[in-house]
């Protein structure tokens, strides 16, 4: 799994960011990021949960390993450059055509079926979750076509398209983004392993600088990008599904 590199560690190596958010966009990220939003997160753990089991992951220095592999290698190459290419394809397009052409390739390039299914899952239900909050006809016309199966609706293309509609900046969606994965794998984690609440939190601070980290070098990633170099968890993936108990989906 991913070694912290001292360049990781330092947060000078940051580049600091300064954005401007209006406060309703703020609230309405805390909205739908708040642990009770029931978009399924909490069912799933992309493979952590095989190596919780062979007690790979049982503390926080092992999490923490574990979501810096998940972040840096795989969302970094994978879910994060299709949120990217979401936004920025409805900056220069109101059509959903390329949406089309970019979901079926984040369809293709997840090789796990549980972690395909889950990003599905988290999409759709996603989708139908947030989209009677909105007033983008955008997302509307989009819920509707994955619902007539036109597309399959991942969750990173549908959070693209809902970032964009609200007006978000590419920097806000894609940290907010970053962080509500890997906040919800360690929550997860919380549960399974178990760990307390308090070694959850110092968790999530400690990873804080890497999905800021992970944000500003995706911005610079296209899709000719696009690839899995976290080969562990999309095995441990694969191997969830035959696990003799399971507290997880995926």
């Amino acid at each position: 799994m991913y070694k912290q590199k001292n360049a990781s560690t330092n947060h000078s190596n940051t580049k600091d960011t300064t954005i401007t958010i209006k406060m309703s966009q703020l609230l309405q990220l805390m909205h739908i990021h708040d642990s009770a939003f029931p978009i399924g997160a909490y069912t799933h753990s992309f493979g952590m949960e095989t190596y919780i089991q062979k007690e790979k992951v049982f503390n926080k220095e092992t999490l923490l390993t574990y979501c810096r592999t998940y972040l840096h290698e795989n969302i970094g190459f994978g879910d994060g450059i299709f949120v990217k290419e979401a936004w920025q394809s409805l900056a220069h397009s109101s059509s959903l055509l390329d949406l089309y052409e970019l979901d079926s390739f984040c369809h293709a390039q997840k090789l796990a079926k549980e972690s395909r299914q889950g990003s599905l899952k988290m999409g759709r239900q996603f989708l139908e979750t947030v989209e009677p909050l909105c007033s983008s006809a955008l997302l509307t016309e989009w819920k509707k076509a994955v619902k007539e199966q036109k597309a399959y609706g991942h969750h990173a293309i549908s959070y693209g398209i809902y970032a964009y509609t609200q007006g978000l900046s590419l920097d806000v969606a894609l940290s907010s983004f970053l962080y509500s994965s890997i906040a919800s794998l360690i929550h997860n984690a919380v549960r399974a392993v178990p760990l307390g609440q308090t070694t959850g939190v110092h968790a999530i601070k400690e990873i804080l600088s890497d999905c800021e980290q992970v944000a500003a070098l995706i911005i610079d990633r296209t899709l000719d990008d696009v690839s899995n170099q976290a080969i562990g968890i999309e095995l441990a993936s694969m191997e969830h599904e035959f696990l003799f108990s399971r507290l997880f989906i995926s």
